[in-house]
This record gives C-alpha cells, sequence and structure tokens, in this order.
C-alpha cells in the first residue's frame, strides 16, 4: 500500500535518474543519461538534479548540456546556476547537509523525433581568472535528469 501511495504521488515523471559522484565531479567525467521517447505532440519540462553538501565551495555552478537527437543532432547549452545564498548556505530541499537543488533545463520541450535520446552533463566551473577551469569539483555528491509531464 505504501508503495503505490508513493508512486502515484509522482504522476509527471516521466524519467528521473542519478548517478553518484562520490562527492567529486572531475572535469573530464561526464554524466550520461539515455531514454526513449516516443511522444512528439506533448510538451515536457527537463531538470538537471544536482544533489550537493557543505563540501560545495562556490556559490554558482557552471554545466555544459549536450542533448543528443535520434538522428545524431546534438544541441551544446553552456548554463549557469545558483547554488548558495549570499551568506553561503546551500539552495535546494533537504534537511541533513545534503541538498538537492532542482534546476531547469528547457521548459515546454516538445520531442520533434520518436527514439533514443542521450543528455550529457558536465561540470564547466572556472574560478575567477583562471582559463583552464576547476579540474575536481568538491561536494557534488549526485547528478540527475529528470523529465516531467505538463499538467
Amino acid at each position: 500500500m505504501l508503495l503505490f501511495l508513493f508512486l502515484s504521488c509522482d504522476e509527471k515523471r516521466v524519467f528521473d535518474e542519478y548517478k553518484t559522484l562520490n562527492g567529486k565531479w572531475k572535469k573530464e567525467d561526464a554524466v550520461q543519461f539515455t531514454f526513449e521517447q516516443n511522444d512528439t505532440v506533448n510538451p515536457y519540462n527537463l531538470f538537471l538534479n544536482i544533489r550537493n553538501n557543505n563540501e560545495y565551495p562556490f556559490n554558482n555552478l557552471f554545466v555544459t548540456v549536450a542533448l543528443q537527437q535520434p538522428d545524431s543532432l546534438v544541441k551544446i547549452d553552456t548554463l549557469e546556476y545558483a547554488m548558495a545564498n549570499p551568506d553561503g548556505s546551500l539552495l535546494g530541499e533537504g534537511f541533513s547537509d545534503v541538498k538537492e537543488s532542482k534546476l531547469w533545463y528547457q521548459e515546454n520541450f516538445i520531442f520533434k523525433q520518436k527514439g533514443k535520446y542521450t543528455i550529457t552533463i558536465q561540470q564547466a566551473l572556472r574560478e575567477t581568472g583562471s582559463v583552464t577551469g576547476v579540474e575536481e569539483l568538491n561536494g557534488v555528491t549526485d547528478v540527475g535528469f529528470r523529465i516531467e509531464k505538463i499538467k
């Protein structure tokens, strides 16, 4: 009965998956999700989900996101998200030192083709004045991708 109640509370979910990073997100580590999509009519909301802890040293997060369509066309975005308040406390939901941030990737997105899609996410954070970027981003425990139906 509890399982039924838990599953029925998330009726908007179409896809929701996480990859564990063990507290460090290396610059070269691409997190990848593959999913099948057959609805080319209805719009969906797409999210990146980030779980981080108090070891996360920055106020923001830069990521590059590549969405590969079934015909191999790839759409690449570089995105910035706020991850902490001005006082340094982490944004996101959670009661412990681990916070989960549900970050908008695409709103009202319509998949143009039926078939298999792959989304690849890489951290692209740079410290002020640095060209090379952060080699190892501390405090990120999990990266997720979520697709929701729009009601």
